[in-house]
């Protein structure tokens, strides 16, 4: 692999001018006066420029790399990091989408990939460069049918929030009520398709390996779920049944919708204040108050899953609120899984797994999960996922509290996961993508909290307040 010197040498002279002078907003800027680029074979020759070869070939790099330790790292090449996480961030940021979901998901591994590029690619999640207002205007006139002038006391014109799919923008009611107006940026939804059958042109030549079935159904699977997440109007009807899950004593808020002022492309909400992670870590919190809030998160997800039946697969920062009275607020249910029977009864079939922690269960419940046999050929695979569900699991099944904040452990997960994909062992459920990404997430936001959570107490009384009979499935 080429070094990080020689991936510098490679970009254009100007591009590492325009780099070192403007800073992190300059460059950025640009990119909200920019449309989203619409058409296949015009997105994938954006991702076919020099400048995203070498993010690619930067990633490949780091990927490779991630367990090496990077205390005693150099200067310059911290600054290197910095660069290329910047040049990747504009580019996502302008393709926005799928792509800049996959920025997302790289931003769920601290203090694995290089601080630097982690920290430039947590903007993705709440601060990419908003798209100016007259792009998004007759967008909002044609899906609430008036200006928001006449349809809000007051709307800013400047977004305090953007990402991959759509952006937010601050209103208020005539009646006082301060709002959250999320709007998608126009052709989005377009883009999810070709974007996927773009990455489909890389995946293609995998069909001639034995798993392929596996990995086209998860593809497809994940496919269907982004496209889902342009629906704000399903977004809307999740949103609702969420917030009925909590009560006040709970902590938990999840903001009310506005449906006269919501549409499959315009979503209206409450506005909750607060601050996301970065910000909550920056007030030095004590132990408690981490442990505290990571008990909130584990809360929010135990209570979605066994009293909603909502697999919540969007653990990310900046879907996460910490406010000033301790509470937690959850503001995006685009990305989440519905368990319909056959999918509960799976996850039913797998608690056992989950809460004794044995071996032979263990190995059952994979057996049932990915299709893996006895047969020698599988051996492999079935021990690696194996020792994978040990130490995503181990936290719900360990007594006492359960340090997230230990390095080795979240390394080793990161590690045993990392070698399946290298070994493409890809057996699962078509849902084992979303599955993965809500893992890591939680597991992420934990772990930058440094919490220490009895997770098996916090699970059994959801378990209980939900009224499952585990009898049935024993």
């Amino acid at each position: 692999m080429p070094t990080i010197a020689e991936l510098m040498r490679a970009l254009p002279e100007e591009t590492d001018r325009a780099a070192d002078l403007a800073g992190t907003r300059e460059p950025l800027a640009a990119a909200s006066l920019r449309p989203v680029p619409v058409g296949r074979v015009r997105r994938i020759g954006l991702l076919g420029t020099l400048q995203a070869r070498i993010a690619v070939a930067y990633l490949f790099y780091w990927v490779r790399g991630w367990f090496q330790k990077a205390g005693d790292r150099e200067k310059s090449l911290a600054e290197a990091h910095w660069k290329t996480a910047m040049r990747l961030l504009n580019a996502m940021s302008y393709l926005r989408g799928a792509v800049m979901k996959a920025g997302q998901t790289l931003a769920n591994f601290p203090d694995i990939a290089p601080v630097e590029f982690v920290e430039t690619l947590d903007k993705l999640y709440y601060d990419a460069p908003p798209m100016h207002w007259s792009l998004l205007r007759e967008m909002v006139c044609n899906e609430l049918g008036n200006d928001p002038e006449n349809l809000f006391a007051s709307f800013e014109k400047r977004a305090f929030a953007a990402a991959s799919l759509g952006q937010v923008h601050g209103a208020r009611l005539r009646s006082g009520e301060s709002l959250a107006v999320k709007i998608q940026y126009p052709g989005i939804a377009r883009t999810i398709g070709e974007d996927f059958s773009n990455l489909g042109l890389f995946l293609f030549a995998g069909r001639l390996n034995k798993d392929w079935e596996h990995v086209k159904n998860q593809f497809d699977d994940l496919r269907m779920r982004l496209e889902q997440e342009t629906d704000y109007a399903a977004e809307a009807a999740t949103l609702r049944k969420a917030r009925s899950l909590f009560r006040d004593e709970d902590g938990i808020v999840v903001p009310r919708v506005y449906p006269e002022l919501s549409t499959t492309r315009v979503l209206t909400m409450e506005r909750i204040e607060g601050v996301h992670l970065d910000k909550f870590l920056e007030t030095n919190p004590s132990q408690e108050q981490r442990n505290e809030a990571g008990r909130k998160v584990l809360r929010a997800w135990y209570r979605l899953l066994f009293a909603g039946r909502l697999l919540y697969a969007d653990f990310h920062p900046g879907n996460f609120l910490f406010l000033p009275d301790g509470r937690l607020g959850l503001i995006d249910f685009g990305f989440v899984v519905p368990l319909d029977e056959d999918l509960w009864e799976l996850f039913a079939r797998m608690d056992r797994p989950l809460t004794t922690g044995r071996r032979e269960d263990l190995v059952a419940a994979i057996k049932e999960w990915s299709g893996i046999t006895d047969a020698p050929a599988d051996a492999d695979q079935l021990r690696l996922q194996v020792e994978y569900a040990h130490c995503c699991w181990y936290p719900r099944y360990c007594r006492g509290e359960f340090d997230f904040g230990d390095d080795a452990d979240f390394r080793r997960s990161v590690d045993i996961f990392t070698e399946m994909l290298g070994k493409r062992y890809s057996r699962g459920r078509p849902t084992s993508p979303a599955m993965a990404r809500q893992q890591f997430g939680v597991r992420s936001i934990l772990y930058r909290l440094k919490a220490k959570i009895d997770v098996r107490s916090i699970c059994e009384q959801e378990v209980k307040a939900a009224g499952w009979d585990r009898s049935a499935y024993a």
